[in-house]
């Protein structure tokens, strides 16, 4: 198993799932059905499968185009343009000889699902976890459709995952996400590596993990003594609450 990174529009990342056995390709949230498909020709090989991890067009805006007319479009609710099989919590189907699991994570919209990827066959790979607008690097999506307890369920699920499992988010917010870090958990040693990891200009396929995300993630870690003081302190909704509307009105 293979994740290909394929950057679109400004900060967007869409990935091919790659099973290098049979030279099969799942398209995850093609918003460039283009640029997509020139690095499934680059890479030799063949689109049967798009996943969508939510209905926002940036991720779901390359449904419709005809480029794949065969291929299965994944999805959690009928919002997604072109979906043709529609999934839900603990779902699982494969891409080739990859195992493929949905995981409902509601909040930054109501259909947003993370897809827990597995293979034994071909290359080496520990699983990996394709997160959407859900869980980024050092960060967490908007509740635009949800609320703090929704998102801290979402993560806490996420977190379930084998420590190995390597994130794959929707967008490369990195570098401000790792500002705020600094900012409400200052003394965090983890933040220092993540920092170099983003000089030494690491991807994104290769550069962090769940057990990554429980050290340096704010909003994973919400009952720290950082984060509680940052905040206010109080339960875990109330926490989550708390930082993200501090996070969004932060200019550092």
């Amino acid at each position: 198993m293979k994740v290909l990174p394929v950057p679109v529009r400004d900060d967007n990342y869409a990935y091919l799932l790659i099973d290098d056995v049979s030279d099969e390709a799942a398209a995850v949230d093609p918003y460039d059905v283009p640029k997509v498909r020139a690095a499934a020709d680059a890479a030799g090989v063949r689109i049967v499968a798009a996943i969508t991890t939510h209905h926002h067009f940036d991720h779901s805006g390359g449904n419709k185009a005809a480029a794949f007319p065969d291929a299965p479009i994944y999805g959690g609710s009928d919002k997604i343009p072109a979906l043709s099989k529609l999934v839900k919590d603990k779902d699982e189907f494969n891409v080739g000889n990859i195992h493929v699991k949905a995981l409902a994570t509601p909040c930054h919209t109501q259909d947003s699902i993370c897809y827990y990827v597995t293979s034994s066959a071909g290359a080496a790979h520990p699983g990996g976890v394709f997160t959407g607008d859900t869980l980024f690097i050092a960060g967490c999506g908007r509740f635009f459709e949800g609320t703090g307890a929704e998102m801290h369920a979402a993560l806490t699920y996420l977190g379930t995952l084998p420590g190995e499992t390597v994130v794959y988010d929707g967008h490369e917010y990195t570098k401000g996400n790792l500002a705020f870090a600094k900012h409400v958990d200052p003394d965090n040693p983890a933040l220092a590596r993540l920092e170099g990891l983003i000089a030494a200009g690491t991807i994104p396929a290769q550069r962090t993990t769940i057990a990554d995300e429980k050290e340096w993630n704010p909003f994973v870690r919400l009952d720290s003594a950082p984060i509680q003081k940052a905040t206010g302190g109080g339960e875990a909704s109330v926490v989550m609450d708390a930082l993200r509307n501090l996070k969004n009105n932060f200019r550092g």
